[in-house]
């Protein structure tokens, strides 16, 4: 009897290296763990920003700020004051903090504003609290007319409004 449970045991338990790699050192295991997850965010019953994962790990316990992992990918979009979508931003990977309600968006990030307007880079960081979004990496950044690149960037959380810190280089798109 005891064998047949623990080979039950021992079939039903399985781990992703992706999760496991992504676990904070000092904390062995999340305290909640969600598979397509949808966070909606509202302010006075209005819709401001949806949040999708595809899997979630909640860290609570055990660490100096409450932190939540999205190891297979993020996709967050936000509302403008008639809750029309304003702008998107997809990564493959991102960790909200809880209490300097910031998210660190990584690998593969693009921010769409609703011109259009692409934002590619490797790492962003979104401040919930301050509305903007920045980075110190190199970006790229796709419009109707050019491309331009650079390093560092920060913008509204729209990505309306954005400043690149060091541009090196501009292309001009011919239109036919």
């Amino acid at each position: 009897m005891f064998s047949a449970f623990l080979l039950l045991l021992l079939v039903s338990c399985t781990n992703d290296l992706k999760d496991v790699m992504a676990l904070p050192r000092n904390e062995l295991s999340p305290s909640q763990v969600g598979d397509s997850v949808t966070m909606l965010y509202v302010d006075s019953t209005q819709l401001k920003i949806m949040v999708k994962a595809n899997r979630m790990l909640v860290f609570n316990k055990n660490v100096k700020e409450p932190l939540t992992i999205l190891p297979n990918g993020v996709f967050v979009t936000f509302f403008d004051a008639e809750e029309k979508v304003s702008a998107t931003l997809r990564a493959n990977y991102g960790i909200r903090y809880d209490l300097s309600r910031k998210m660190e968006a990584k690998y593969a990030v693009e921010v769409v504003n609703i011109k259009g307007e692409k934002l590619q880079t490797e790492k962003l960081t979104w401040d919930e609290a301050s509305k903007r979004i920045y980075t110190d990496a190199f970006v790229k950044i796709t419009t109707a007319t050019e491309i331009i690149e650079g390093t560092g960037m920060e913008s509204n959380q729209d990505f309306t409004k954005y400043e690149i810190k060091k541009v090196i280089g501009v292309i001009q798109l011919k239109n036919d």
